[in-house]
């Protein structure tokens, strides 16, 4: 994880391109996800030219990427001077932990007392593969099974593509979430929310799997404060 709060441009590691796809959108996807992971830590300098050059791909795909990442916040864009990756916005983190507890309570309503035993087989094995990961030095695999955790109520609930949205809205709380997860016992609690989640499903208990539910979204952004004075250099003011 990147910790300095300006930085010079870098090169992103490689991209492999699938010629079957547009470029832009895997450009996109590229750096969206080495911002969301804090590779690209908030203040560093994305220069289009250098870009272009590392990616081995006119300035147009990059220019096209870099204009989606700053519709998503994800990017500060200040014509003809630069392009940095955004500080965290706590109050667009805010609103799209709002969307998500939203949509995920009525998720979790539904499938509780109608959830298939192939997705709470499911559901438990993604439980056991974060407990395995537990304590890694990178947390990138565990953030990948929490992912997959809540992917499969979406789409157990016939809704995936509400999911593709709430994560189109979520790269500020997801920056905040992951400079809170080496907070001591922060990766216990999730697997203890996560299983809760899916026992009160399995037990057709609706007002349980929310009530498990809102406490597992809400740890992070109840530690604001606390990210704020150990990460000072990431949040906007």
């Amino acid at each position: 994880m990147a910790t300095s709060a300006s930085m010079p441009p870098r090169k992103p590691p490689p991209l492999r391109l699938d010629r079957t796809r547009q470029v832009a959108p895997q450009v996109f996807e590229h750096l969206r996800e080495q911002i969301v992971s804090l590779e690209l830590a908030p203040g560093t300098v994305l220069s289009r030219a250098e870009l272009a050059d590392d990616y081995g791909l006119s300035q147009t795909p990059i220019r096209d990427a870099l204009i989606k990442l700053g519709e998503e916040g994800l990017v500060d864009i200040f014509p003809q001077h630069a392009t940095r990756v955004s500080r965290i916005d706590i109050d667009s983190a805010r609103q799209a932990h709002f969307l998500r507890q939203a949509i995920e309570a009525e998720i979790v309503r539904t499938l509780a007392g109608s959830a298939s035993p192939a997705l709470l087989a499911q559901l438990r094995a993604q439980v056991e593969l974060q407990q395995g990961l537990m304590g890694g030095e990178s947390y990138r695999e565990f953030i990948a099974a929490d992912r997959q955790f809540h992917r499969l109520m979406y789409e157990a609930a016939g809704v995936p593509e509400l999911y593709d949205l709430v994560q189109r809205r979520s790269g500020h709380v997801d920056r905040l979430r992951l400079l809170h997860l080496p907070s001591a016992g922060k990766e216990r609690a999730i697997i203890g929310d996560h299983r809760a989640i899916v026992e009160a499903i399995a037990g057709g208990d609706a007002e349980a799997a929310q009530t498990h539910l809102r406490q597992h979204l809400q740890g992070t952004l109840s530690a604001v404060e606390e990210i704020r004075v150990s990460h000072p250099q990431y949040l906007a003011p």
